[in-house]
């Protein structure tokens, strides 16, 4: 038996002489003749920077090792190889002949993914991230090392209520090859989530592996939230001035609506009186009586009615859509007018055709175009000296579905110009005008699907005209 204690110093001596540089040496030429390969290096990792320690060549039956600790590039070796390396700790043989043609094809596809401003990675059916750009690390939040650590997985990235979209997007790859772009989320490191658009491709004829490509949508959303939230404050200043419109339109009227007050009400205390006398007869009338007291109730029914129709265009509430009968809303504008009518000493003759399909809209909005146009009938037929103050309204069926409503007056009419400019904003040929009716008259319309112009009514006055589509359920 060998003493121990004597052959430990030159252990101890061989050691040393080995870490100097024959272990390196030896590791190599065992390794390159294990692999059968041309070429080898050995990478080591320092302060997350990978150096060459040593590298071997083979030159017909001559093995030669030399030590050297450059940084690793893409010339030196193709980056997606070391990573994989890295992470798999699987080896990896590159054949000779193909050797420089790879690195040089590796180095310019590196900086085309590099350099490119949308996310890029490589993925696998296991949910691994092999390799990705800079772009798609900024997007997620993640750093370099965590990639090549492993960390990073495509399924782990995606919020729960987007996995079946991933996985419809994966059947799709595995049966095309190709996924079509398609917006999701992504968990960022720090928990939050950001929007993208993904779409992917496999590589050739592989469905377990392939390439996604990332567009960050966080600009893009807060753009859509911008436009969104301009367009509501938008509507809210078109309800805004709807309802001055209206409430300016009742000031307006205000002598109209109280004579349309003004009659059911003196109706209601004349048959109360009469109701009184037929009460206090010897012997009471109650026939009579009880005649008189319906009277009133149809009379304070009819208040109720022209009260609660001025209450509507003046209140100040969210556009509805129900059915609406177009003729009807039409008389009770007229019955609001009357007073101006009778007081301008104007002619309105009205042509409302039967059996108009029902249209969807807001009754106070619609009306309160219809009151517009009346009114601005009214008021240009009152400067008219000579000839009769005609108003006609006509209602009939609109092309290719809906319904038509022309108000014509025999009035002065418009000029070219002013039929040029009638619905601009601001402008008016009223004295005092704020110049907002038509304009706003033009809105509501077009918000309704329809459409309102104006032409020049022959021999005189002026011809406005709307369209209206038909409620849905009746268009066909």
């Amino acid at each position: 038996m060998t003493d121990a204690r004597i052959r430990r110093p030159s252990l101890i001596n061989l050691r040393r002489e080995i870490i100097e540089g024959k272990l390196i040496d030896t590791l190599m030429r065992t390794a390159i003749e294990y692999a059968d390969a041309a070429r080898g290096l050995l990478i080591l990792a320092r302060n997350d920077e990978y150096r060459v320690e040593a590298e071997v060549t083979t030159s017909d039956d001559t093995v030669t090792v030399g030590q050297r600790q450059p940084s690793v590039t893409a010339a030196g070796l193709p980056e997606s190889i070391l990573r994989y390396v890295m992470r798999t700790k699987e080896s990896v043989l590159l054949h000779d002949v193909a050797d420089g043609n790879l690195q040089e094809r590796e180095a310019r596809i590196r900086r085309l993914v590099d350099s490119n401003i949308i996310g890029i990675f490589v993925w696998d059916l296991d949910d691994r991230i092999s390799d990705a750009n800079e772009a798609f690390l900024r997007i997620v939040g993640y750093s370099r090392e965590d990639l090549v650590s492993g960390r990073l997985r495509w399924r782990d990235l995606t919020p729960t209520e987007w996995r079946d979209a991933d996985d419809r997007r994966v059947a799709e790859l595995e049966a095309t090859g190709t996924a079509q772009p398609y917006e999701k989320e992504y968990f960022l490191k720090s928990g939050a989530r950001v929007p993208v658009l993904v779409g992917a491709a496999t590589f050739g004829g592989r469905h377990d592996q392939g390439m996604a490509f990332v567009v960050d949508l966080t600009e893009r959303k807060r753009a859509e939230e911008e436009i969104r939230e301009s367009e509501r404050r938008y509507n809210e200043v078109q309800m805004e001035l709807a309802h001055v419109n209206r409430v300016t339109t009742m000031g307006e009227l205000s002598a109209s609506i109280a004579h349309e007050v003004m009659q059911p009400i003196a109706a209601t205390v004349n048959n109360a009186k009469a109701a009184l006398n037929w009460l206090n007869a010897q012997p009471p009338n109650l026939e009579e009586a009880r005649e008189a007291l319906g009277e009133i109730v149809k009379e304070g029914n009819r208040t109720t009615d022209v009260i609660g129709r001025i209450r509507a265009l003046i209140k100040k509430a969210p556009p509805r859509k129900d059915a609406l009968e177009i003729n009807g809303a039409i008389l009770e504008c007229i019955a609001l007018t009357r007073g101006e009518i009778v007081k301008n000493g104007v002619s309105v003759q009205t042509q409302l055709a039967e059996g108009l399909p029902l249209i969807q809209g807001d009754r106070v909005q619609l009306q309160q175009v219809i009151l517009n146009l009346i009114i601005n009938a009214v008021e240009a037929l009152s400067s008219v000296r000579e000839g009769a103050r005609e108003l006609v309204i006509t209602t009939g069926k609109g092309k290719p579905d809906g319904v038509l409503v022309v108000v014509r007056d025999s009035g002065p009419g418009l000029s070219s110009a002013g039929l040029d400019r009638i619905f601009e904003a601001f402008y008016t040929t009223k004295p005092g005008g704020l110049g907002m009716g038509l304009s706003i008259c033009r809105t509501i319309i077009e918000a309704h699907g329809g459409r309102l112009w104006a032409t020049a009514a022959q021999p005189q006055g002026a011809t406005f005209q709307f369209t209206l589509p038909a409620q849905s359920n009746q268009a066909a």
